[in-house]
């Protein structure tokens, strides 16, 4: 398999383009100015995309969701719980957002200083949902057999009621896309709305902390790490 992240100019959300051997794709978090980078890499490497998969729907890792959807001719993938922040990306971010769907909060403000324009954003076209929309409890592992590349969804609610965390094998190394339950030596927050202390706890006990140590851990925000590092030395972990 081959690996290709794109980190956004907007609060550093990267983007991952991951290659199976019959040179399908699937992009993982499509964040703020990512669309034309991964398509200019899925073109010249002549890939085959399948999906684009969002790990929660904060639109810091949506935002471009419509357009490279578009571009690609895939479907994006999201918890349903998840689901309603696409609809309403800022107004569901609290203070980090806006008090309503007027895009004046933080968020916008970086978007429109990447020289976008907040307002313009776009719905995606084809969503499909995985999981349960009560936002009560923790799902069962869902399978996505997505081209050549078996990708397990395990439910990690905590950060928002939705997100998830991707697990599959690189070159034979468990590998976990975390978005942003969990960092490299710390953990996603949990004071915008859909968060939740008490669930973060249990997924970082329950999801996280159970996954195998070699797991190389691919988190939304800053470097890569991994289990057995974090398990050592992540203070939430």
């Amino acid at each position: 398999m081959e690996v290709l992240s794109v980190v956004s100019s907007v609060f550093g959300a990267r983007c991952t383009v991951v290659v199976a051997d019959d040179r399908s794709c699937v992009v993982v978090d499509p964040g703020v100015g990512v669309t034309a980078e991964v398509v200019a890499y899925v073109r010249a490497n002549g890939l085959t995309p399948v999906a684009v998969l969002a790990t929660h729907g904060h639109v810091d890792h949506t935002w471009d969701a419509a357009e490279l959807c578009a571009a690609l001719d895939v479907p994006l993938h999201v918890h349903a719980a998840d689901e309603h922040r696409l609809h309403d990306p800022f107004g569901t971010l609290g203070p980090l957002g806006s008090a309503s769907h007027a895009p004046s909060g933080p968020l916008g403000q970086a978007i429109a200083a990447a020289g976008l324009d907040p307002a313009a954003y776009a719905m995606p076209a084809d969503v499909r949902t995985f999981g349960s929309t009560d936002g009560t409890g923790r799902d069962d592992d869902v399978e996505l057999q997505l081209g050549a590349t078996r990708i397990v969804a395990r439910h990690a609610p905590g950060h928002t009621e939705g997100s998830t965390l991707y697990l599959l094998e690189i070159d034979g190394e468990p590998v976990a896309f975390t978005g942003d339950v969990l960092f490299a030596g710390t953990i996603g927050r949990t004071d915008l709305p859909g968060g939740d202390d008490a669930r973060m706890a249990t997924t970082l006990q329950e999801v996280c902390g159970a996954l195998d140590p070699a797991t190389v851990v691919v988190p939304g925000h800053g470097p890569t790490t991994d289990i057995a590092t974090e398990l050592a030395r992540n203070p939430y972990l």
